[in-house]
């Protein structure tokens, strides 16, 4: 009688490329295209609301205050949904939350068709899309593994980063092309919120499709010591507290994006149809890196590509924020995109392997609000020190300070640096073993 396999056990298959092993998976192929379908209704979503917004009360700071919203319940709830990823099935979760978020964009269609939607009302709108993300992203980030063997890990993690870059470069076309649509016919908003909670409806038939994964449930008793294991983690191991740390603050500080509407209308003069253009450009940059990831992943100096990959990002933040030229501004967004897909690459890469299944939704939990919420807050401070200093020094002292932090944490972090190989065997190894000094 034949032993089920799990996926760390299962053997590598004869016959497939090597750059599409991971959709040889059945379970990845939904997975993927439950996360392909879900981003690009929220990046249409998140993309209409800052344009409605700004629309409705021409305020940077009431753009900042859109990211916020979104990060708070991240900030506030990361600690449980790490534990909940850890102790309940993961795709229940993103399950229960994708149909949430389909909910969340219904109210939006709503309020837009009937006028009755203001400011406070996309805000609480926000707050509770906010509360299904906190929950989602640890679920999807630690649910990787369980879908496919080791050896086929880091190709699911490129291909999982090329869907996501993808799908954030056709949401925001989309929205841009639909408000110019809806726009000429007084509905700037409409046409795209329909769309948006269609393809919600479609991310979550995909994700009930997907079968039980192989999962290593955690059973120890909740303590105070269990929820904060994840920080204990990370901060015991050199190599993932920095590589967090690093695009923390990279994004942070780069939050340029949130300030789209403003450069569209007020500094190069493109109107919606190049606000949506603008949207994708950054996207487009990350889609060619992740894709190109998926071909050729970093295999060698992975530390030191790291480390210049934030640096690049600051520098693309900066030349944006100086350029008055529609093209050089794409083009600065292009290579910021590009930068952020091999940082993404090499940190998701070293997260997820170094940390164990039964710690990975805790891990997760903290490592997406430092890095995933933490773009939320980006545009949050872009938002409040463009209202204080004025957009153009904004986005340039965030481009600097960018630039600044990967010169820092170069020095900070020696063993980042150092970072050669990512295959998981090695890094398991040498990183994993609390006993073992990185």
């Amino acid at each position: 009688m034949s032993v089920p396999q799990s996926p760390d056990t299962e053997p590598a298959p004869k016959s497939a490329l090597t750059g599409m092993r991971a959709f040889t998976h059945r379970d990845f192929r939904y997975f993927f295209a439950t996360r392909v379908s879900g981003i690009l209704a929220t990046e249409m979503l998140v993309t209409t609301v800052g344009w409605q917004v700004y629309r409705l009360t021409a305020s940077e700071l009431n753009l900042g205050l859109i990211g916020l919203a979104q990060f708070a319940p991240f900030a506030l709830l990361f600690l449980v949904s790490g534990v909940a990823a850890d102790r309940l099935p993961r795709m229940r979760i993103i399950l229960g939350c994708v149909s949430l978020q389909t909910i969340c964009a219904a109210a939006l269609l709503w309020g837009t068709w009937s006028g009755q939607i203001d400011f406070p009302i996309i805000l609480a709108i926000l707050v509770l899309f906010g509360v299904t993300r906190a929950f989602q992203a640890p679920a999807q980030m630690a649910i990787v593994p369980n879908l496919v063997p080791s050896h086929d890990l880091a190709n699911a993690i490129a291909w999982s980063s090329s869907g996501f870059q993808m799908a954030r470069i056709i949401g925001p076309t989309i929205a841009g092309l639909l408000i110019a649509f809806g726009a000429a016919r007084g509905e700037d908003e409409f046409f795209v919120y329909i769309l948006a909670v269609i393809t919600f409806m479609l991310a979550t038939i995909l994700a009930a499709l997907v079968r039980k994964p192989v999962q290593v449930v955690s059973s120890a008793p909740i303590t105070v010591g269990n929820i904060l294991a994840g920080f204990k983690f990370i901060a015991s191991r050199q190599v993932i507290f920095g590589a967090i740390g690093l695009d923390l603050f990279a994004v942070l500080f780069g939050g340029a994006i949130a300030l789209l509407p403003v450069y569209a209308t007020e500094i190069l003069n493109v109107g919606a149809d190049g606000f949506g253009i603008l949207r994708s450009a950054f996207t487009a940059g990350g889609f060619i890196g992740a894709l190109y990831m998926t071909q050729m992943p970093v295999r060698r100096h992975a530390g030191v590509k790291l480390l210049l990959a934030v640096g690049t990002f600051g520098l693309g933040v900066t030349i944006f924020g100086l350029s008055e030229i529609f093209w050089l501004s794409l083009a600065a967004l292009m290579v910021m995109g590009l930068a952020d897909s091999v940082s993404v690459f090499v940190r998701q890469n070293l997260v997820q392997i170094i940390t164990p299944d039964e710690m990975r939704g805790r891990v997760s939990a903290v490592t997406a609000v430092f890095i995933g919420a933490s773009n939320e807050l980006g545009e949050f401070e872009s938002g409040v020190t463009a209202h204080w200093w004025g957009t153009v020094p904004a986005v340039v002292v965030g481009g600097v300070a960018t630039m600044t932090v990967a010169a820092s944490f170069a020095w900070l972090f020696p063993k980042l640096r150092q970072v050669d190989s990512l295959d998981p065997d090695d890094l398991i190894r040498k990183y994993r073993d609390p006993a073992v000094k990185d």
